[in-house]
């Protein structure tokens, strides 16, 4: 399978300089490896060098390389590479025919009280029950769970062994046992929403768990009952939001960072990887919450430190005090 360079550039814009239209394109490579034959990209001028080896048909590259790319052959001209790479890679599927199929697989079930659209794809071993909502063009890989009454918008991609619906986390405790509080309400997702594989929705204790319009979530996410995600956030693999905290548009959360429950953070806030968010958060701007590895030995005496340091700051204050005391003394 290949493509024409002039097909590519018909399809999504650019410049093509250096080549024939009728160019042809055999695959999709890494700056680095492709060679005769091959589309790579340049998104990042720290990798200059690697431009000047890649021995690639064609690379994609922003006005500001367009010199460097020339001098070494043909290139893609494009205000945005890695955007026109991200094209470029769903043109590629297409003219594959590898999209996905409108329909129900066999061996999925689906309660004939949900609704799902004629246009959606609900895979091998899928579960979609009563009064759930699947919506156009939206694709349910395989093994997806999709609970009851939760819906699911227009356009989304849900990856294999993701559970939309499971009921969340609540629990009375009464002397000494704990009752379960039944989990009213359902899951609400918006359109053009990817969520990855394995991770889990939890559907609300009494209003929905909402998550809005092209929103991304990698593998293994934990999102618990009554959480908001605002338009266009995206979360890393292994990150988890606790209960009823909600989050703005436009954020990102990197993998394995954790958000109590209960908070709220404002639109366009970034979360450093592994950093647990512990109060909410109004501005936007990057946080980060990360002990700095270092070798074993040392970690632990700065770990000790850390430790003390409340012992450290009443001594600190103490001495301070007693210090004004001193002052007022000899200025009397």
């Amino acid at each position: 399978m290949s493509l024409r360079l002039g097909q590519i550039v018909d399809a999504l814009g650019g410049s093509l300089e250096g080549a024939s239209a009728d160019t042809q394109i055999q695959r999709i490579a890494p700056l680095e490896t492709a060679g005769e034959g091959d589309l790579a990209f340049l998104n990042n001028p720290r990798y200059q060098s690697q431009l000047a080896a890649s021995r690639a048909a064609c690379v994609i590259v922003a006005p500001a390389m367009r010199a460097a790319a020339l001098a070494r052959g043909a290139c893609i001209v494009t205000d945005d590479p890695y955007a026109y790479f991200a094209r470029v890679t769903q043109l590629w599927v297409r003219a594959q025919g590898q999209a996905p199929v409108p329909g129900i697989h066999a061996s999925a079930v689906v309660d004939a009280q949900a609704r799902v659209h004629p246009t959606a794809t609900i895979g091998p071993l899928c579960v979609v029950e009563r009064g759930a909502v699947i919506g156009a063009h939206t694709v349910l890989k395989s093994r997806v769970t999709v609970g009851e009454r939760c819906r699911v918008g227009a356009r989304c991609l849900v990856h294999p062994g993701v559970v939309i619906g499971a009921d969340g986390f609540g629990f009375a405790r009464q002397r000494g046992e704990w009752i379960k509080i039944e989990q009213l309400g359902a899951v609400r997702i918006g359109d053009d929403v990817e969520i990855g594989a394995n991770t889990c929705i939890d559907r609300g204790a009494l209003e929905d768990t909402v998550i809005e319009d092209g929103v991304k979530l990698d593998n293994l996410i934990q999102i618990a009952h009554n959480v908001h995600i605002g338009r266009h956030t995206a979360m890393a693999g292994c990150s988890a939001v606790a209960g009823s905290t909600r989050i703005g548009a436009h954020c990102t959360i990197a993998g394995a960072a954790s958000i109590v429950g209960h908070l709220q953070l404002a639109d366009n806030v970034h979360v450093s990887t592994n950093t647990v968010v512990t109060h909410s958060i109004a501005r936007p701007g990057q946080y980060t919450g990360v002990f700095p590895m270092d070798e074993n030995s040392k970690w632990e005496k700065n770990a000790a430190t850390l430790r003390q340091l409340y012992k450290l700051r009443e001594r600190i204050k103490a001495l301070e005090q007693a210090r004004q005391g001193d002052q007022s003394a000899t200025q009397q």
